[in-house]
């Protein structure tokens, strides 16, 4: 058997190669919209005495909000915390709107989530390029052997499931990032929130469109990739032991002899 290698395009003319290009791609918009994201909120605090307050809340990945930047005025206030649930938004006492605020905190942690689902997506391209590259440069050594077909069909088999269990794991984290830096969420935070009249509100939003594809992009690497598990299955010699079986069956035996 000829090891060398082989340029030929013909698999990914084929569904083994194309769906591997097509898992590669979405893989590659999965991370890509959620690794690189940085939103930023706008709180305003209507105080009762008819003044305003405005604070600019800055978050992006992995959403862990150690480092959670509060912006008044020219004032910044940030704080650097361990890995707690409660997370910190302002370390220095200063006043808004005549209430001397010490210390608020964000609850929640969705750093675990974003970043599975990040590891997993970067995981799964480096695994396409390797797999095209068998493809077009060795596909006659990956069909002659068993091993290559048996362990393409485990390991597509196994990001099927990685991506069901980091999909729903982010599609709730999404959630959570989305309280925690909501008007429900910052009004349960600041203190002075509903006190002596006082109403706190998000009027800016940041755009979370790019972290709701990045969910999409999850669920379709899914369906995807358990698809592709089916044709990757048909390489191995557990699928052509058992149509050769099915077809030895339906031959049934042979004449007698006379």
């Amino acid at each position: 058997m000829q090891t060398g290698f082989r340029f030929n395009l013909s698999p990914v003319k084929e569904p083994l190669g194309f769906i591997k290009v097509v898992e590669w791609l979405t893989a590659v918009f999965a991370f890509g919209s959620c690794g690189g994201y940085s939103g930023r909120n706008v709180i305003s605090l209507f105080c009762s005495s008819g003044s305003n307050e405005t604070l600019d809340a800055t978050f992006s990945y992995p959403f862990r909000f150690r480092v959670f930047i509060f912006r008044r005025d020219d004032i910044i206030v940030s704080a650097l915390l361990p890995r707690l649930n409660q997370v910190q938004l302002v370390a220095e006492n200063f006043t808004l709107c005549n209430h001397t605020v010490s210390e608020t905190h964000l609850v929640g942690d969705s750093s675990s989530s974003a970043e599975f689902f990040v590891a997993v997506a970067v995981l799964a391209f480096l695994y396409c390029m390797a797999a095209l590259l068998v493809y077009v440069g060795y596909m006659h050594v990956y069909r002659d052997s068993d091993f290559g077909p048996m362990f393409d069909f485990v390991v597509t088999a196994a990001f099927a499931f990685l991506w069901l269990v980091c999909s729903s794991a982010w599609a709730r984290g999404l959630q959570l990032v989305k309280y925690a830096t909501g008007t429900e969420g910052i009004a349960s935070t600041l203190l002075p929130c509903g006190e002596d009249g006082m109403t706190c509100e998000v009027t800016e939003f940041a755009s979370l469109r790019t972290l709701n594809i990045s969910v999409v992009f999850g669920f379709l690497n899914l369906i995807v990739w358990a698809g592709n598990a089916w044709f990757v299955y048909k390489e191995t010699r557990w699928h052509s032991q058992k149509v050769n079986s099915q077809q030895a069956a339906s031959r049934g035996p042979g004449p007698a002899p006379i």
